[in-house]
């Protein structure tokens, strides 16, 4: 306890020495409070004397509490650092429905806070992903530039991605609904990679990303990012909070972006990169009860147009022969919410609801979707000595329509479920945890998957957890695999489609250094194995014009090990290193080969460097990728069978001198790396997209001709990564807590 005798407290908070703006100092049981300005400093007057206790925090940082006492001294003044949180002490709710410390989870989970986002800033969740060790976002398609994430090397459909810890990204969301979903209202991503099917359903295959957006009591008043690149895309994020009385506080959320502005610098006369127009409004409310029991509602709207294709397509051309564009309208609004019941035990209701209607056309052929998600889950969590446990059910309906000859009648069904999960503490050190899932669906009927972990923590700095589970998957054909609407390829399904099983074991280990001189080293490695039985996976190579759907008659692999590396130095240098080795195969009449648009390893950084004096922030990020096998048109298409081993990077520097205020710019792909370097094109047909001058021979095959030596169709699924070279860009962060 330190003793003054004062009524003015005054001083400087930094971190590492370096002054921190908007750390809030607050007097504990009094109304006495303040912020510090852009040098750190900060200043309370009139305190009165006696005995208190301070609190100084700021986001991003460890709390300080340090009392003192007053007497008759007119001023004092005393200075704070802070020492930043470390992604290790975060609270995370993904691997288990409840809230616990990263470290006590005995599921592991990676968390990500917008100061890593910050780094490499995009206009989209999707993009963002992009420097996540062991997380790709894949492009399928050359013109529309539609994308889903892989985790591990699995495809999207296999991750589940959440919003507040509700399912409303699925199906056709996860073609287009990625990209709507705005930065500036993250609270923090988490990221199980795994299996998660025991608590979360078919789609969380092979992972979950759950979104978790800002909670209004924290966020700031008013928040604004605004970004603009050399090619003419415009990003901006708007946000601010309100207050009803004591009843309840409100964050709202507007994010714009556009790029409009067309570009070939490929010379193959289409679009590099989708032109896009859309428009996403959230809007978050928390209500105070009187029990402190949570009450919140959520809900956003999403609008989009974009379109790619022919330099000279128009809007006149929609749907037409003439000019080949790729145009998709957008609308979608959503719903979520949680209330946690007026009983003595823990019990929480969410639910939330999802509609989403797609216009869209592929050259001439329309596809015109609608798609509503329903769902409520009831959880009950319960304390009894040992135990922790959780017992939840869960209800989900499902509404599918298209315009296409699969969907003859409207797809409509419920899912329900129960769930049930054990956390055992074993011994002071040792944790398990079991538990059961039992869904049912009209169509595949009975369905369990279970699921058992366990965690080893056998000091402070180690801990080692071994987790082992299945889970299935139902597909619905034409909300997940672009590629069944895009070209001029037929859509084959061979069969009825049976639900997907994987069965999955991973284990992983943490350890955690620091130096004397407060440096901090965390190690992260994992190795884990799944196999799949009726895995459904696209058939490019029995007929090149065709794309094949069936059930695999054998059984898929995939399997790896990866290496995140996160270390904070006293001198102000940050590095996070992540590298990733895998091998996903598929075995049929025991034939093993390597799966279409897998890689075999993978790697992700980001450097940072204060250059204190300067206020000046320093941020070199990228990615590695190693050759990617990709799906080939035919026998004599000349294009790359792998892609290079290649690699996006990154540099930004950030001046934060003005108060409330952050500029920031940079370059974007250093390297100037697009995908058709080595080769001869990346659109097959480009010069004919709508096949008038293929012709074929008696069994159907495509035809060699002078004009089409290769014996191709129109086809943009050869895409593997982004088509957009090099580009500066310039922005402002504004924030007003």
């Amino acid at each position: 306890m330190i003793t003054f005798g004062q009524t003015t407290l005054k001083g400087n908070v930094t971190s590492l020495g370096t002054p921190l703006e908007l750390a809030n100092i607050t007097i504990i049981k009094t109304n006495l409070k303040a912020a510090t300005d852009s040098l750190g400093n900060y200043q309370i007057n009139d305190i009165p004397k006696g005995k208190h206790e301070i609190v100084v925090s700021h986001s991003g940082f460890r709390p300080i509490r340090q009392k003192i006492t007053l007497s008759d001294t007119t001023e004092i003044i005393v200075d704070f650092d802070l020492k930043e949180t470390n992604s290790l002490d975060e609270i995370v709710v993904t691997g288990t429905l409840k809230a616990v410390n990263r470290l006590e989870s005995p599921v592991p989970v990676e968390v990500y806070k917008p100061t890593f986002f910050k780094k490499n800033p995009t206009a989209s969740i999707f993009e963002a992903l992009q420097n996540v060790n062991g997380v790709r976002p894949q492009l399928n398609c050359n013109v529309c530039n539609t994308g889903d994430i892989h985790i591990n090397g699995l495809e999207g459909p296999y991750t589940l991605v959440l919003i507040d810890g509700m399912p409303i990204v699925s199906g056709l969301s996860t073609v287009y609904g990625l990209s709507g979903i705005p930065n500036s209202l993250l609270e923090r991503v988490e990221i199980v990679k795994g299996p998660a099917s025991s608590l979360y359903g078919s789609e969380a295959v092979g992972g979950l990303i759950n979104i978790i957006t800002k909670n209004p009591k924290n966020a700031p008043l008013v928040f604004a990012d605004a970004f603009a690149t050399t090619w003419g895309e415009v990003n901006a994020d708007i946000g601010f909070k309100s207050n009803i009385d004591n009843a309840a506080s409100i964050l709202t959320g507007i994010n714009y972006f556009n790029y409009s502005n067309p570009i070939d610098n490929n010379h193959d006369n289409f679009t590099d990169v989708t032109l896009q127009d859309r428009i996403s409004v959230f809007q978050k409310w928390n209500f105070k009860r009187k029990s402190n029991k949570i009450l919140s509602m959520a809900g956003r709207y999403f609008y989009e147009d974009r379109w790619g294709g022919e330099m000279q397509w128009e809007k006149k051309y929609r749907g037409g022969s003439e000019i080949y564009g790729e145009s998709i309208y957008t609308k979608r609004w959503e719903l979520l919410g949680a209330y946690e019941l007026p009983v003595a035990e823990k019990m929480l209701l969410t639910f939330s609801y999802t509609d989403h209607d797609q216009n869209s056309v592929y050259g001439n052929i329309p596809y015109l979707a609608q798609q509503k998600i329903g769902f409520s889950q009831l959880t009950w969590d319960k304390k009894i000595n040992r135990h922790d446990l959780l017992f939840g059910t869960a209800l989900r309906y499902q509404y599918y329509n298209d315009n296409t000859t699969a969907t003859d009648v409207v797809d409509e069904n419920w899912i329900p479920s129960l769930f049930v999960q054990d956390e055992m503490r074993l011994a002071e050190k040792h944790t398990a945890m079991v538990g059961l899932r039992y869904d049912y669906n009209d169509n595949h009927g009975s369905i369990f998957t279970p699921r058992l972990a366990y965690k080893w923590a056998p000091d402070d700095s180690s801990i080692l957890r071994f987790n082992a589970g299945t889970g299935f998957r139902i597909v619905n054909l034409f909300t997940e695999e672009h590629a069944a609407l895009t070209g001029a390829r037929d859509v084959i399904v061979q069969e009825n489609l049976e639900p997907e099983q994987s069965y999955n074991a991973n284990i992983n280990y943490l350890k955690k250094f620091y130096s004397k001189d407060g440096d901090y080293i965390a190690l992260e490695t994992s190795v884990w194995y799944t196999h799949f039985t009726n895995q459904i996976i696209p058939d490019y190579i029995t007929n090149p014009t065709q794309i094949i759907y069936r059930n695999l008659d054998g059984y898929a692999v995939t399997k790896g090990a990866s290496l995140n590396v996160d270390a904070v130095f006293l001198n102000g240098l940050k590095i996070i290193l992540g590298a990733t080795f895998m091998d996903v195969t598929k075995t049929e009449k025991d034939v093993t080969t390597r799966q279409k648009l897998t890689e075999k390893f993978s790697g992700t950084w980001a450097v940072s460097y204060r250059l204190k004096k300067m206020y000046l922030d320093i941020d070199y990020t990228g990615n590695l990728y190693g050759p990617i096998h990709l799906p080939l048109a035919g026998e004599l298409d000349p294009r790359q069978e792998y892609s290079p081993t290649w690699s996006i990077q990154n540099i930004q520097f950030t001046f934060n001198k003005l108060k409330n205020f952050e500029l920031y710019g940079g370059i974007k792909n250093l390297l100037n790396w697009t995908p058709n370097k080595g080769n001869p094109f990346i659109i097959a047909r480009a010069n004919d997209p709508f096949n008038e001058n293929v012709q074929y021979n008696p069994d159907g095959s495509v035809m060699v001709t002078p004009d089409n030596p290769y014996a191709l169709t129109f086809d943009t699924s050869y895409v593997y990564g982004p088509n957009q070279g090099i580009r500066g860009f310039f922005g402002l962060r504004y924030t007003l807590k």
